[in-house]
């Protein structure tokens, strides 16, 4: 009943939240999703504490296939008595939706650090790893992680880099037209606030990358994808799953009971 009563409460909160708009940005810290203007550009931003939410990362089922929806996923979760609360695609992968970089899940390494040089996003150096350890969380950039030898219960490896330690990555143009939909995650510098963004109208590398350095305040972020970025978002009456996806972010919490 306790479980129930908990998980009630921060579905409401997320839907509370959502509805007050962007004004909690710079409220109490509470775990929320809601759409944000930034210039000019509609956001869905969502915010959670790594030292208090379940945020976890996902990419086979219990029956070691690829996921590859939000739908299997909150039914793969629903059978450990887990509800879906929030979800997001969490990194570039392959034809066969496998992650092309390093994916770290519950401390098991599935995919090793790649730091092979080639094109597209993924290389566009520096790129990156979003990583979770111990109610901790943060975005670094790939070489400097490699040299920490960091252990991580879950790790992302993506790419580019959005902002490096503040700074705007240098290849993205202010006036670029490479518009498109974009997802990313950025670390607050407490270490433990993860924020979570999709554009809902096209934006350019540079422009969503200011969402996260300027907005959001996040000295370091990642881009996840783009085109195909998803999330799924209650709170806000979100469920997207156009199309199949290969890593995933998610938050849960128990079934009551």
């Amino acid at each position: 009943m306790k479980r129930m009563v908990l998980m009630a409460a921060l579905v409401a909160a997320l839907a509370g939240r959502a509805a007050a708009g962007a004004g909690w940005l710079e409220a109490d810290g509470a775990s929320a999703c809601a759409r944000v203007r930034f210039e000019g550009a509609l956001h869905i931003v969502c915010r959670f504490d790594a030292a208090r939410d379940d945020i976890a990362l996902y990419w086979a089922g219990d029956d070691g296939r690829p996921l590859e929806s939000f739908g299997r996923l909150a039914e793969m979760l629903r059978k450990r008595g887990r509800d879906l609360l929030f979800a997001m695609n969490a990194g570039m992968f392959s034809a066969e939706h496998a992650p092309i970089g390093l994916y770290v899940e519950r401390g098991r390494v599935i995919r090793p650090l790649n730091r092979r040089k080639g094109p597209g996003n993924f290389h566009m150096l520096p790129n990156g790893v979003f990583w979770l350890a111990g109610g901790r969380a943060g975005v670094t950039e790939t070489g400097r992680f490699a040299r920490a030898r960091r252990k991580v219960d879950f790790a992302t490896q993506s790419g580019p880099m959005l902002v490096i330690d503040g700074r705007i990555h240098p290849r993205f143009m202010r006036d670029s037209a490479s518009r498109k939909i974009r997802n990313g995650v950025g670390v607050a510098a407490d270490g433990r606030t993860v924020w979570l963004a999709i554009s809902e109208q096209p934006v350019n590398f540079h422009a969503f990358a200011r969402l996260f350095r300027d907005k959001l305040k996040t000295p370091n972020a990642l881009f996840l994808d783009g085109t195909i970025s998803q999330i799924h978002a209650p709170a806000l009456g979100q469920y997207s799953g156009w199309s199949r996806i290969g890593p995933m972010i998610a938050v849960s919490a128990p079934k009551g009971g």
